[in-house]
């Protein structure tokens, strides 16, 4: 991920000090960004429902309906790893258009697929989009936002995926009524429109980007747009002037992933792609991709499913905003800690309810608690950690190579999960997903140290000294 100007810990954004006007204008560049983040949200979300229809009028099977829902994940790994070179070549603004523009063709061959293999490519190309965006939008936003409000203005992201869930649930609910699966998915052309009308016409080309290509008149004009020219020209020789360092020290994305061979990374390394697997093998795509088939299996209709499954989307929405609040406060290890021991509780629970043939609305229960469990917790947490753990010098290859390997788990389990369900049973099913975030419990108490209010230096340290099994920083705080 390119690392922008706004980022730098130690900096001051490109927007510091900016007037109320200014900040205002910030925002509504911000919603249009997210807007990719909403996409992402809506597209990975609507597919729950609509293949409660798509699975009979094209009679999948097991393996087919799971290759529907997982094969986004694949065109997804393609695009996040595509989306660096393009934000970097076009830049970000028509990097942005471009993904909303590929949003739109994937949308296009859904709503008209005669096929399943039709489909699967209008997935795949939906999936394409959906990766580019996960990795462009946080880069933008991030280079359009100062000091004082980025924090904000990046969670902006992580609640447009959320509402983007919670919306294709409703969405999947006005069209249940009569089965048209092929508008729970024209839908998603409307935010789609509105993000390439707006990456051409409305936002601005990011400051760090125009700068690095030679183009600091532009990004003067942009900088002044919301702050004042003088400030503008500080922040265009800082730039310059660290991005002159950087060259003159050879440091480049390829030694950074030199870099991640060295003992001293190795433990950022381990904690970062153990979480990452954990986070998907914990099961909680299954629910979000799955909950409407989930719902049904315990005798309900499609359409009551997709009503209680509304209720997982609000409570996914509600939580993330929760640990928002609570991250910067609780601090990240006792957010792993109790969200993956509720986790682990509601998947025992969950199994049991099946296994059992307990009431439905119990089942919803524990769905919903799960999901609680996991949005203010396990969710959020893994990507902040991404970005404390990794030194400045393995930082984007480290994110890069944990990414990946979430989207890589993320695709495996929603692809195995129908078929294994009817090997072993739904709830015991479930019991895998509690032995996993059991693993991650322990993994989590025995290595992953806490980052809250620590520089680099002071989380390296920790970090250290749990994988050396030395006694400093062992403690459960």
């Amino acid at each position: 991920m390119v690392q922008g100007f706004s980022r730098e810990p130690g900096t001051e954004g490109p927007l510091a000090g900016v007037p109320a006007q200014g900040r205002r204008r910030v925002w509504r560049w911000a919603a249009i960004i997210a807007l990719g983040g909403f996409l992402f949200g809506y597209d990975t979300g609507v597919i729950s429902g609509a293949l409660l229809y798509i699975k009979h009028d094209f009679r999948l099977n097991a393996f087919e309906q799971g290759s529907v829902v997982s094969i986004l994940l694949i065109g997804a790994m393609a695009g996040a790893v595509a989306a660096g070179r393009m934000a970097e070549h076009l830049g970000r603004r028509k990097a942005l258009a471009a993904e909303g523009t590929v949003f739109l063709v994937g949308t296009a061959i859904l709503t008209t697929a005669p096929g399943y293999w039709t489909l699967i490519v209008g997935r795949l190309v939906l999936g394409l989009a959906v990766g580019a965006s996960s990795a462009t939008v946080p880069v933008y936003l991030s280079e359009v936002s100062p000091k004082e409000i980025r924090g904000r203005v990046l969670t902006l992201n992580q609640l447009m995926i959320t509402s983007g869930i919670l919306i294709s649930y409703f969405i999947n609910l006005a069209f249940s009524s009569n089965g048209q699966w092929r508008g729970m998915f024209a839908v998603g052309a409307i935010p789609a429109l509105v993000m390439v009308l707006g990456a051409l016409f409305l936002l601005p080309e990011s400051p760090q980007w125009l700068i690095l290509h030679d183009r600091a008149d532009t990004a003067r004009t942009v900088i002044a747009s919301v702050s004042d020219e003088t400030r503008a020209d500080v922040l265009i020789e800082q730039t310059q002037r660290r991005h002159g360092e950087t060259q003159s020290d050879g440091t480049s994305q390829s030694q950074g992933w030199h870099v991640l061979q060295s003992p001293q990374v190795r433990p950022a390394l381990v904690v970062g792609l153990t979480l990452a697997a954990v986070q998907q093998f914990g099961g909680i795509n299954t629910i979000i991709y799955y909950a409407p088939t989930t719902i049904e299996n315990t005798g309900l209709t499609a359409a009551n499913s997709i009503l209680y499954s509304v209720a997982i989307g609000v409570i996914n929405l509600l939580m993330t905003i929760a640990a928002i609040r609570l991250i910067d406060r609780a601090g990240r290890r006792k957010l792993l800690l109790g969200s993956l021991a509720g986790m682990l509780v509601m998947l025992v629970l969950l199994g049991l309810s099946f296994v059992l043939g307990m009431n439905a609305l119990l089942s919803l229960l524990f769905m919903v608690v799960y999901i609680a469990a996991f949005a203010v917790g396990l969710g959020p947490v893994f990507w902040v950690l991404i970005g404390e753990l990794f030194p400045p010098s393995a930082r984007a290859a480290g994110s890069s190579v944990s990414t990946t390997v979430n989207w890589a788990s993320n695709f495996v389990v929603s692809l195995v999960f129908l078929p294994v369900v009817n090997a072993i049973g739904q709830g015991e099913t479930f019991w895998v997903f509690a032995a996993v975030c059991a693993f991650g419990l322990w993994f989590v108490a025995r290595y992953v140290p806490e980052t809250r209010d620590r520089d680099f230096a002071q989380v390296d340290a920790a970090l250290q000294a749990r994988f050396n099994r030395q006694p400093q920083d062992m403690s459960p705080g």
